[in-house]
C-alpha cells in the first residue's frame, strides 16, 4: 500500500521512548533508541517515511539515524518489494547487538584510558628522579595510584573480552584484586 501510513501502537511508543531514554543515558542519541525499538517491534520492515511519520521526527534525522544504526550493525536495509522505497529492519539478536557495542565502543574506551595511564606513568617516573624530596614523594604517590588504575584497565579489558567471547565473566580476579587492596 504505497500511500498508507504505518500506525504505531501505544505499546510501540512506550517501548520506543523507554529505549530512547536508555540509549541517551548510555551516550547514544535518543532517536537511535526510538528508531531501533520501533523497527524491533515492527512485524515487517519499515520505510524511512513510515518511521518519520510514526515517530514524528524529521526526514533528515531519520536518514542520519538509520545510517548510524546501520554502522553499528543494529539495523539493516532490506531489499524492497518492487515499487517500494528502501525498507529497514532491526537486528533482533540482542546478545549480538550488545557484544558488538561492547567490542566497538567500550573496549576502545578502556584502551584509550590504558594508553593515557601508561603515558602518565612515564611522565611521573621522570618526576620521581627529582632531587627535591617533596617532588619525589608526590611522584611516588601518583606512580602507585596510576599503576592501580592501569591494573584496573587491564582487568576490565580482560573481563570485557571474556564477556564478549563467551558470554560469561569470572569475577574472581576482580574480587582477589579488591581483597588484596583492602589488606594494605
Amino acid at each position: 500500500m504505497p500511500g498508507s501510513t504505518y500506525e504505531l501502537w501505544q505499546s510501540q511508543r512506550l517501548v520506543a521512548d523507554a529505549v530512547g531514554r536508555l540509549m541517551a543515558f548510555w551516550g547514544f542519541k535518543h532517536n537511535m533508541g526510538r528508531i531501533w525499538a520501533t523497527l524491533y517491534l515492527a512485524e515487517r520492515p519499515l520505510t524511512a517515511r513510515e518511521l518519520k511519520e510514526g515517530l514524528d521526527i524529521s526526514v533528515g534525522s531519520v536518514s542520519m539515524t538509520l545510517s548510524e544504526l546501520e554502522q553499528w550493525g543494529v539495523v539493516r536495509q532490506v531489499t524492497p518489494v518492487r515499487g517500494r522505497s528502501k525498507t529497514y529492519e532491526a537486528e533482533t539478536d540482542l546478545w549480538k547487538m550488545i557484544t558488538g557495542v561492547l567490542r566497538d565502543r567500550e573496549r576502545v574506551l578502556i584502551e584509550d584510558a590504558r594508553h593515557a595511564f601508561t603515558e602518565a606513568l612515564a611522565h611521573v617516573r621522570n618526576r620521581a628522579r627529582s632531587a627535591d624530596p617533596e617532588v619525589r614523594r608526590r611522584a611516588e604517590v601518583q606512580q602507585e595510584r596510576i599503576k592501580l588504575l592501569l591494573d584496573l584497565t587491564r582487568l576490565g579489558g580482560s573481563l570485557l573480552d571474556a564477556l564478549v567471547e563467551t558470554g560469561r565473566v569470572d569475577m574472581s580476579p576482580l574480587g582477589r584484586s579488591l581483597l588484596r587492596r583492602d589488606k594494605k
